[in-house]
């Protein structure tokens, strides 16, 4: 099996820890890393989901635009702060709806 790790989707720029640090990603490897070793929590529903569809993208098995849908999910559960340069969005901002993590 061979991995992709340059498959590219539409930048986000996530901002941790009320904006003292930020995370800015584009490829499949970018989200690897950042989900697996730099997410502030290993839990919850959405987060999973963007593991398994990271792998995906990674082995050719989905697309990178379901990968970049998850990540933003991810981060609207974990309450960190989503910025993307989405064209067909244009900037789409989430801001996370309360404190509790």
């Amino acid at each position: 099996m061979r991995f992709d790790m340059l498959k590219s989707f539409p930048t986000i720029i996530l901002v941790f820890a009320e904006g003292r640090d930020r995370k800015v990603i584009h490829t499949a490897r970018e989200a690897a890393q950042l989900l697996l070793k730099e997410w502030p929590t290993d839990d919850g529903e959405e987060f999973l989901t963007a593991v398994r569809i990271c792998l995906e993208v990674l082995t050719g098995e989905s697309e990178p635009e379901k990968l970049h849908e998850a990540i933003v999910r991810a981060a609207y559960e974990a309450g960190i702060a989503a910025i993307t340069t989405d064209n067909s969005l244009g900037i789409f901002r989430i801001y996370p709806v309360s404190e509790a993590r």
